[in-house]
């Protein structure tokens, strides 16, 4: 049943009786077969959050219908709701710079099937892992930094050239300028190498260190105009003493920060975020 096509509806909306029923009883009149239901409420704001996944095939109409048949009962409930259809992939380009852990680990993934996505390119501004990519058939795009205005632009255009969904900062050590970060808004993904908000910005090892933390982490985060500031999708750590150098550090965190990052695109790309001003709900 897991290989089965599968539409995702995801929703948020302020709280109140009869959500739940409403939805259910929609697929229902449908003969749409629910197989996967999460829900959460938050007190705080009093919003409502859903989503839901109902196989495809047991429905009578296709995903374009059943949007405009659903709005009926998202403008009831004053919802914001989105449909995603597991037949179509999302399309996610990647950033990078010379660090190559985080690339490796998501083609590795991509290659054998785990993360079901397509990468119509890869982007960066040095010319190091061309090899690597192209390897792999991923066509590599070279944009040097010298003029960053005109470097951001051109990244943008290939982005939308590509037909990009989702872009993903896989350790490319460039902030992004703030109007990308508004045209991109919820489709920008970073991997930051500290347990945010501890450590932001540059060398959070060295930062770290300094500090003798015991602990230290990596952050999978929505990309805002705020450094690393964006609504958190994942987070790990590990135990560190006082025995360890940064050189240490460096390396425990290259591996957290490759699971970290592939277990968010992951939550992404499968509509498991749901973004709450500046937090996220996920379900897992």
């Amino acid at each position: 049943m897991k290989s089965s096509r599968r539409y995702t509806l995801t929703l948020s909306c302020p709280d109140r009786v009869g959500i739940v029923a409403a939805v259910s009883s929609f697929f229902a009149q449908h003969g749409g077969w629910i197989v996967e239901a999460s829900y959460h409420a938050d007190t705080q704001t009093g919003r409502f959050f859903m989503r839901q996944e109902i196989l495809a095939d047991s429905l009578p109409f296709d995903s374009a219908q059943m949007r405009t048949k659903f709005a009926v009962v998202a403008r009831q409930f004053e919802m914001d709701w989105q449909l995603s259809d597991s037949a179509q992939k999302m399309r996610v380009v990647i950033l990078v710079s010379k660090q190559d852990h985080c690339l490796n680990d998501l083609l590795h993934r991509w290659r054998s099937g785990e993360l079901e996505v397509d990468i119509p390119c890869v982007i960066s501004n040095h010319e190091d892992l061309r090899s690597f990519v192209e390897w792999h058939g991923i066509p590599y795009h070279y944009v040097p930094m010298g003029d960053k205005a005109a470097a951001f632009e051109k990244i943008a255009a290939l982005f939308d050239e590509h037909n990009g969904d989702t872009l993903v900062l896989a350790r490319f050590m460039q902030i992004l300028p703030p109007e990308l970060c508004r045209r991109y808004a919820g489709r920008v993904i970073n991997i930051h190498h500290s347990f945010l908000p501890s450590f932001a910005g540059a060398k959070p090892y060295h930062q770290a260190y300094e500090r003798g933390v015991k602990l230290i982490g990596a952050t999978c985060h929505y990309v805002t105009e705020q450094l690393d500031d964006g609504p958190i999708i994942e987070q790990d750590t590990v135990r560190i003493d006082h025995g360890d150098s940064v050189e240490d550090m460096v390396r425990y965190g290259r591996d957290i920060e490759k699971t970290v990052l592939a277990r968010g695109l992951r939550y992404h790309v499968e509509s498991r975020v749901l973004v709450c001003d500046n937090k996220t709900v996920v379900f897992k």
